[in-house]
């Protein structure tokens, strides 16, 4: 199977969980957490991508991250290609930002 810029997928984790409560903050924190041991990186406050190397892969990845779901909250997961991800546009203030690099892809045979 043949990698190109439309079946690459990157997968967006947006979340918003209560922290009211000594077992909120805990399960929000375990969430980050774990989210993070999964290979996401964090884009912005609550908004973490990660870069899959297929829909297979991103399929895999979205379990996870149904099986981590705290019991209160909201999260959301949103998957787009590497080429849609290419026409993202960062700003940082008024100063415009490089979009994240596609991290190298390592090929077995």
């Amino acid at each position: 199977m043949e990698l190109n810029a439309y079946r690459i997928m990157w997968l967006f984790v947006f979340f918003d969980l209560p922290t009211e409560t000594k077992k909120d903050r805990r399960n929000a924190s375990q969430f980050r957490n774990n989210i993070l041991k999964d290979g996401f990186s964090m884009m912005q406050f609550s908004v973490y991508i990660r870069h899959c190397a297929s829909g297979e892969s991103a399929d895999v990845h979205e379990k996870r991250i149904h099986k981590l779901v705290p019991p209160l909250g909201k999260v959301s997961v949103l998957r787009i290609t590497d080429k849609q991800f290419g026409m993202i546009i960062n700003y940082l203030g008024k100063a415009k930002q490089d979009a994240v690099d596609a991290p190298t892809q390592l090929e077995l045979f």
